[in-house]
């Protein structure tokens, strides 16, 4: 039997500290009130004879009590009471040096390995980590319900972002950059004026964005567009110089060519500026700003020529990289790109199908870009095209007073996920049970967002200047509270989910994709919506049902409910449950029928969701992944393509490590033959499925498909 500590951590069963706490109570009863040897050995027996895998340290506490009481032992069950109470206030006194100190120590694991972008061993990010330790025990032990913490603990819902509950912030949002580009900002007290070229507005662009980013705990979107504008001052200031100096000297023409020439210049280095302002600078939460631009050629932009220049040369530049401190080019985490596939650009032939072809060619070596559909964007958001919010959590349609769309200036209060699975596997393929159960455990993540949701209200907007009063958000007064951004839909709050491939296999014995789980799935994703569309009705706050992003709480979900109830065939015995409503990575299906299925979630999805298969590395194979993206176009509104690349742990290159004449494998940059200094992926022929090719100890190659 596994006991479960206050703090979340999993211990042994220890029949003697029973022990041990009952004699602790008998001191301070008379002799006969207090508990027999043999009696305490009947309480513990009791104990064990429940045959749990897993125990909470209170279930035990109350366990005991309860028996104390059965036994006539009042006055000891009140010393007892007694006892716990005292040791109750003990931890909460301090309940937080353990897992700082082991983090100060690097033996952390848990706490190190949680966040994949923030390099736990630096002093700055080990502040940051610091904070979110005493946050997280503040938030558990005082914070929230009792019945909230304990829920996060046995893994029912997820309390996202507990770390940061303690300050009144929020979690992702999308910075409205054109007021605050084109009306002027104020950064610590600074005010900074409307750029008058596209090199200076590319870096005041960094500065709010790592200004943001220090001010709340989640991702935030800019749209690329804004800087067109600049990028067109800077042209007009270029012709005005070079015509002023060089006029009746050199042809109008040869001025156009100087005039394009620096123009060149100018977007490039700002572009490279944005590139790496972003990779180098660190927020206050001990990382890089998590930071997404979004690429969209929209035909109402009136600088939408100068728009198409700034996005070929961001793609221009991803696709080069940037060098790591072994100077081996890498692709970088941030920021992340987002191309929108519109009519003109999905290559059927449009005006800039060139940059299209660009960004696959970009997809086709380097990590992103990822790809939004317009076209099903427009379906599913009442005509309207527009970011989400940091990786994947998208706003719902909101109007202003003036009844005109708003989505910039706009941001998320938080999230709570709830664990399908476990609900499944409670319900022993018992469909009213698991409605009912569903039901109840809703009830509790409504419960838990309104937690967040509290938590916000009464926010001045003095907390965050660059969010609440110089244009990030909104243009607040100094001292206003920031309610009226939190009700109206204005802000969204978000339910998220794990684990539609398990929970369908235990209810239904089959995946999501069989006809019979898919509607079973179904069922269960338009349940959620519903609930989320009834919520909003009943408060007027922007519920959303999101495809959660926590890779992380995959594992979390389905490490507790192994401990739990053991190990189940194709459910727990993994190590991992499935993120959202995506297809379990083990089920053989190509990519184009995975997004085409996945799609159809998708939609439910509406407060965030993202589609993701994994291909080789494709850069001899273009055609093949045009083809995929032009599906994109038509079939689903937000994928991702996680590329497989090799990586050389010699000299740090990422990319593709070759096969020479002699069947060896090479790394093509300092020419490592040791294959346990690479880290290599499987090879490919471009074939877009989970199939693969795979090398022979001669050179004839083999396929797995037979039409290839």
């Amino acid at each position: 039997m596994k006991i479960v500590k206050r703090d979340g951590r999993i211990v042994e069963y220890d029949p003697e500290k029973i022990r041990i706490a009952i004699k602790k109570a008998n001191h301070d009863v008379a002799d006969n009130d207090a508990a027999t040897d043999l009696e305490i050995s009947k309480i513990i027996k009791y104990i064990e004879n429940l045959k749990k895998k897993r125990l909470l340290v209170e279930d035990i506490q109350d366990i005991i009590e309860k028996k104390l009481v059965e036994l006539n032992k009042y006055e000891l069950s009140k010393a007892y009471m007694l006892y716990r109470y005292e040791r109750e206030l003990i931890r909460k006194a301090n309940t937080t040096d353990e897992s700082i100190l082991t983090l100060i120590k690097n033996s952390n694991k848990e706490l190190m390995e949680e966040n994949s972008n923030k390099n736990a061993i630096v002093a700055a990010t080990q502040r940051d980590l610091i904070a979110g330790e005493v946050s997280k025990d503040l938030t558990k032990r005082i914070l929230l319900p009792e019945k909230i913490s304990k829920a996060h603990e046995e893994g029912i819902l997820h309390f996202h972002d507990a770390d940061y509950f303690l300050q009144p912030i929020f979690n992702c949002c999308l910075i409205n950059i054109s007021d605050m580009l084109d009306n002027g900002t104020v950064m610590n007290g600074k005010m900074i004026e409307s750029p008058k070229s596209f090199q200076v507005a590319c870096t005041v662009l960094t500065q709010i964005i790592a200004a943001v980013a220090s001010s709340q705990y989640g991702g935030q979107s800019v749209n690329i567009k804004h800087l067109g504008k600049y990028l067109k001052k800077s042209e007009d200031k270029f012709r005005k110089k070079l015509t002023e100096k060089y006029k009746g000297k050199i042809t109008k023409k040869e001025i156009e060519e100087l005039v394009s020439d620096r123009l060149k210049e100018e977007l490039s280095s700002g572009v490279q500026t944005i590139q790496y302002q972003i990779n180098t600078l660190m927020t206050t939460n001990g990382q890089s700003p998590f930071v997404t631009i979004f690429m969209f050629l929209d035909k109402d932009d009136p600088y939408l020529k100068y728009t198409a220049m700034i996005i070929e040369e961001i793609l221009n530049q991803r696709y080069m990289g940037i060098k790591n401190e072994k100077g081996v080019y890498v692709t970088p985490a941030f920021p992340k790109l987002i191309y929108v596939l519109d009519e003109f650009n999905s290559l059927k032939g449009g005006e800039y199908d060139y940059i299209t072809k660009l960004a696959v060619k970009c997809s086709s070596k380097r990590l992103y870009p990822d790809y939004i559909s317009a076209k099903k964007m427009r379906e599913n958001y009442e005509g309207n095209v527009f970011s989400p919010m940091g990786c994947r959590s998208f706003l719902s349609p909101y109007k202003d007073e003036n009844g005109n769309y708003k989505f910039e200036g706009r941001f998320n209060q938080g999230v709570v996920s709830i664990n399908l699975p476990q609900i499944a596997i409670l319900a022993n393929k018992d469909e009213d049970k698991f409605f009912e159960l569903l039901e109840e455990r809703l009830d509790l993540c409504y419960e838990a967002l309104m937690c967040r949701h509290h938590a916000l209200l009464g926010t001045l907007s003095n907390v965050s200047p660059v969010h609440w009063q110089y244009g990030a958000i909104a243009r607040l007064e100094k001292n206003e509270p920031i309610d009226k951004l939190l009700k109206n839909g204005y802000s969204t709050i978000s339910l998220g989910y794990i684990g539609i491939y398990e929970m369908t296999k235990l209810m239904k014995g089959v995946s999501h994709t069989d006809p019979i789980g898919k509607e079973f799935a179904l069922k269960v994703m338009k349940k959620l919506r519903a609930k989320c569309e009834t919520w909003k009705k009943e408060t007027g706050l922007g519920f959303g049902l999101y495809g959660t992003p926590a890779e992380s709480l995959c594992y979390r979900f389905a490490r507790i409910d192994k401990e739990k109830f053991g190990s189940i065939k194709d459910v727990t015995d993994k190590g991992y449950y499935t993120n959202s409503y995506h297809v379990d990575v083990r089920e053989e299906i190509d990519a184009f029928k995975k997004l085409e299925f996945e799609s159809e979630f998708q939609e439910i999805s509406s407060g965030g969701a993202i589609s993701y298969v994994e291909i080789p590395n494709m850069q001899n194979n273009l055609e093949a992944l045009e083809e995929l993206v032009k599906f994109i176009y038509e079939n689903i509104q937000y994928a991702e393509f996680n590329t497989k690349s090799d990586y050389c742990h010699v000299c740090g290159f990422d990319g593709e490590i070759i096969i020479n004449d002699d069947l060896e494998w090479e790394c093509p940059n300092c020419h490592n033959k040791d294959k346990n200094k690479m880290n290599v992926t499987r090879r490919t022929c471009g074939y877009l499925g989970e199939n693969f090719w795979n090398v022979g100890k001669t050179k004839e190659i083999k396929a797995r498909v037979l039409h290839l």
